[in-house]
């Protein structure tokens, strides 16, 4: 009922959310005295909640930058750069770098020194904003800094109309449309769709599947050589003073296994201490490419010790001190004997932790995500402890130390050998050296787990192997699984003969490069589609071909663009229609391709004031505002075949892809039935 009521209240509020100028920053400006003729030129944003402002500083081919510009007369000299706060800084998975936003507010401050009779300094700022829905074109707005008056001012963006621009023949000229002349259709479907956008999908991880996946690598480090072992010694040494069921026995295995779980929560303590210096530098340090380059290196070593070429250990003076700490007795004695687990089994669980520890650095959730990852290794690697002093006959059925133990070390790293090419991936995607593309790292992974096939066949073999008399069921079906999983790598090499690409493995979600990201079949338009970044062009198109448009408002700084672009345009009715039906026409509101003089021109703005369009970028987004009244992306308008009028309500990120198939085909049948 509450998803039905809140539907019913999108179909009602349509036509006021779609037809929104959004304005989410508000700017003032303050003049601060340092000396007679030294001043600090301060610029505030006020941020509306859930929106976010880009730095000054953005990697190239990364979002637009917020830009301060200063106009410099006799007299006035800028000193030094123009400061910013600290902001907060995440590594993008769609533009592959590290970037910098402000939320709620940020301050810029400019330092000047003055000589001569100046009572003000005249500056603007360009600058662009996004939620977790749209991201807005870039805005420009004039900044007036009063040297003679401490006093806050509000910079305004909305200003008289210039009376001298005439809209329409600017339209007419740059466009060849009116805003009057484009209608909506009188033609509704009975199912049109006429809610802006869906609930984006979290594709972050949770900190309950990071402590999911740190008890799972706990169980992992329970079925080494250095941890197996000791289960069934630790247990009778627990319970072997007053029997089986001895209390006292049980509540210090108890306290052990937990000891053991504090032990690695413990370990994630620094990382919170640095967060609380600052928020962002694990995520500073974390898309930082050496660094990524330091951990592909890392996870090689961690590799071949699990094969058995060398062993890691920590300093035997750390096992000496924890051993005498045990003979201290009680709990402070039982918290060493776990401690000193931690440390003799260091060789089997350092890697694991290594790649925990790499895998929670490496993504959105900092020092948190890495306790919740710890918490999850230290139950799983304590609970056995505690549970089999509980119940000692369960030890029964466990199964006997052997080569096995050995074999799962092996198995472990060729995990570890395959993260470390994810590691290089992606500092090879933030760098853009185009070296380690989609082919290349497939044919790694295919050669990787088509030698841990081989392995478990028997037909490779490692230092600390033991001969292999028979294979057992288990280890013929684990090697058999791997083999199967090798071949999916395989097919990754298919061409979609639709999209001319190589089909995306579901599987490899987040780990392999983009399908896009290749030697052979790289591609220019989303999924090789036909489409065009003129308006003229694309409409004169339409109409020789006699087919509706979809008009596509985007930005190359657009993150929910590239998510429909890659997600939901694939899919194989939504690619029909926009390979067959629809012309596709991308209008990307960021190019900052400077325009032809001729058409370099003011307008007025759709909320007052006046703007020059300079580049493309100013000109699709002056299309957007003045005939859509919307300047949010992505927005998708479906149009009859000579732009002149609109085929069904415009929506805007939709990842449903029921419901955007939904929109494309509604366009369709009122495009079909206007032209009968």
């Amino acid at each position: 009922m509450i998803k039905r009521f809140l539907f019913l209240v999108a179909l009602i509020s349509v036509f006021t959310v779609d037809a929104q100028i959004y304005e989410p920053v508000k700017w003032t400006t303050s003049v601060e005295s340092i000396s007679e003729n030294e001043y600090e030129l301060i610029a505030r944003a006020k941020i509306d909640g859930g929106w976010h402002l880009y730095s000054q500083i953005v990697p190239e081919n990364g979002p637009i930058p917020t830009t301060l510009a200063f106009e410099v007369v006799d007299g006035l000299e800028l000193i030094g750069k123009t400061s910013e706060p600290e902001g907060h800084t995440v590594d993008d998975p769609v533009f592959g770098m590290e970037i910098k936003f402000f939320e709620n507010s940020a301050e810029f401050i400019q330092r000047i020194k003055v000589s001569g009779d100046i009572s003000r300094v005249l500056g603007s700022v360009e600058f662009m904003v996004c939620d977790d829905k749209r991201c807005l074109p870039p805005n420009e707005i004039q900044l007036i800094f009063n040297l003679r008056s401490n006093a806050t001012n509000e910079m305004d963006v909305v200003e008289t109309i210039d009376p001298t621009i005439n809209n329409n023949e600017i339209n007419q000229e740059l466009y060849g449309l009116q805003p009057e002349n484009l209608a909506k259709s009188e033609i509704v479907c009975a199912d049109e769709l006429r809610s802006e956008s869906t609930s984006i999908e979290n594709s972050g991880k949770s900190l309950w599947s990071i402590f999911a996946l740190g008890f799972f690598g706990g169980l992992l480090a329970l079925l080494t050589p250095c941890v197996f072992p000791m289960i069934p010694l630790t247990v009778s040494f627990f319970t072997k003073k007053g029997g089986e069921r001895n209390k006292g026995g049980v509540s210090k295995a108890l306290l052990y296994g937990f000891f053991i779980f504090a032990v690695y929560i413990l370990l994630s303590v620094p990382f919170h201490l640095l967060d609380s210096v600052n928020p962002d530098i694990l995520n500073e340090i974390s898309t930082n490419i050496w660094l990524n380059i330091i951990f592909f290196a890392i996870f090689l070593f961690f590799a071949f010790s699990f094969f058995g070429f060398y062993e890691l250990t920590l300093p035997a003076s750390w096992t000496n001190k924890t051993t005498k700490g045990e003979n201290v007795g009680g709990i402070v004695g039982i918290f060493f004997m776990a401690l000193t687990l931690a440390i003799v089994s260091f060789s089997c669980t350092g890697p694991i932790l290594g790649s925990l520890l790499a895998g929670s650095l490496t993504a959105d959730g900092g020092a948190w995500q890495l306790t919740a990852g710890m918490a999850g290794f230290g139950v799983s690697l304590g609970l056995p402890f505690a549970l089999f002093a509980m119940f000692p006959n369960m030890m029964n059925a466990l199964p006997k130390s052997g080569g096995w133990l050995n074999t799962t070390k092996v198995v472990l790293g060729f995990l570890e050998l395959a993260l470390a090419f994810k590691f290089l991936s992606n500092a090879d995607l933030v760098a853009h050296w185009g070296i380690l593309k989609i082919e290349p790292f497939l044919l790694i992974w295919i050669v990787l787990f088509g030698g841990l096939a081989l392995y478990l066949f028997g037909k490779i073999k490692f230092p600390h192997d033991s001969p292999i008399k028979k294979l057992s069921f288990f280890r013929i079906s684990f090697a058999i699984l791997v083999l199967a999983f090798t071949i999916y790598l395989a097919s990754g090499f298919r061409v979609n003969q639709d999209t001319n690409t190589y089909r995306p493995l579901t599987l490899l979600s987040g780990l392999a490069p983009p399908v896009g990201y290749s030697f052979f079949l790289p591609n220019d338009c989303p999924n090789n589609l036909e489409c065009f970044k003129d308006l003229k062009t694309g409409i004169e198109y339409a109409k020789k071909v006699n087919k509706p448009i979809m008009l596509d408002f985007t930005g190359y700084a657009c993150v929910n663009c590239r998510k429909m672009e890659e997600h939901v345009w694939p899919i194989a009715n939504i690619d029909k229609f926009l390979r067959n039906d629809y012309v596709l026409i991308s209008l990307y509101v960021d190019d900052k391709k400077d325009l032809p003089k001729a058409q370099q021109v003011e307008v007025n703005r759709v909320n007052g004031g006046t703007r020059l369009l300079e580049n493309y970028g100013h000109k699709w987004a002056n299309f957007q505002t003045q005939f859509f009244q919307t300047n949010s992306q992505p927005y998708y308008v479906l149009l009859n075949q000579d732009g002149t009028k609109i085929l069904n309500a415009p929506i805007g990120y939709a990842p449903d892809p029921i419901e955007y198939a939904q929109f494309l085909d509604c366009g369709l049948d009122v495009f079909k039935a206007l032209n009968e």
